[in-house]
């Protein structure tokens, strides 16, 4: 019997949390903690199935409007969860990578940024992107300026400038496209997020709210996946051949 198809990289919109602390009668900053509990359960599952990338939109550059006391609250939860999984993420080889605009941070989140990074950049079993304070439009826009800089300094052609380049030049580079984009909680858009990266990807929503989104709700996603033809411009006949 084949083996199922595994995406290299999937990336997960985790939706839901305070609509299950609401269900739960908690408070929303409860939804998130249990957010980062899921979050746990589907790294361990990743790296079971052999994925190698694993992207999460943490925070977008839109969850500034929420309420003040719920965005300090998710502050110092990424901080502390940053100080505390480290030992973890370097004793399973985790490497980790905070992407998004990082000049509305505390000081001291920055720093911790920086040491999770530091601390586990020899990781090799599973790459984990947690993007924060991201949009896909601000990652696009700022790939540009930064390729626009370079053209008015003289270091590249106009002409130069191509997809390809354009690629080598994100927030991301380097780093495989998304295979496999999921979405928790049972809305089905993507909300401005890896815009680029994620252009053939294949989408999965799923009603399961995200604190409640374990192994056997990866696996879900995970076989619808594969039953998924991706064909990349190309006819079925083509890909079949």
């Amino acid at each position: 019997m084949t083996e199922p198809r595994i995406p290299g990289h999937i990336a997960i919109i985790m939706d839901g949390n305070n609509r299950w602390a609401k269900l739960h009668g908690k408070r929303k900053l409860a939804g998130h903690a249990a957010g980062a509990d899921a979050l746990r359960r589907v790294i361990r599952k990743c790296i079971e199935r052999g994925v190698h990338t694993l992207s999460v939109f943490a925070f977008s550059s839109e969850n500034w409007n929420r309420p003040k006391l719920e965005v300090d609250g998710l502050m110092r939860l990424f901080e502390k969860s940053l100080n505390d999984e480290v030992p973890e993420l370097v004793e399973n080889k985790i490497a980790i990578e905070v992407i998004g605009d990082r000049s509305r941070f505390s000081n001291s989140l920055i720093e911790a940024m920086v040491r999770a990074e530091e601390a586990t950049a020899a990781g090799t079993r599973l790459k984990l992107n947690i993007l924060a304070n991201y949009g896909g439009r601000w990652d696009i826009a700022d790939t540009a300026k930064r390729l626009a800089t370079q053209v008015q300094e003289g270091t590249l052609e106009l002409q130069a400038i191509d997809e390809q380049l354009f690629e080598n030049n994100q927030n991301l580079s380097g780093q495989s496209s998304v295979d496999l984009l999921i979405r928790t909680g049972g809305e089905h858009r993507i909300s401005n997020f890896l815009l680029w990266q994620s252009a053939y990807a294949e989408l999965v929503f799923s009603d399961v709210l995200w604190p409640d989104f374990d192994g056997e709700a990866l696996d879900a996603c995970l076989l619808e996946y594969a039953g998924r033809e991706r064909r990349f411009g190309k006819t079925s006949e083509q890909v079949k051949g």
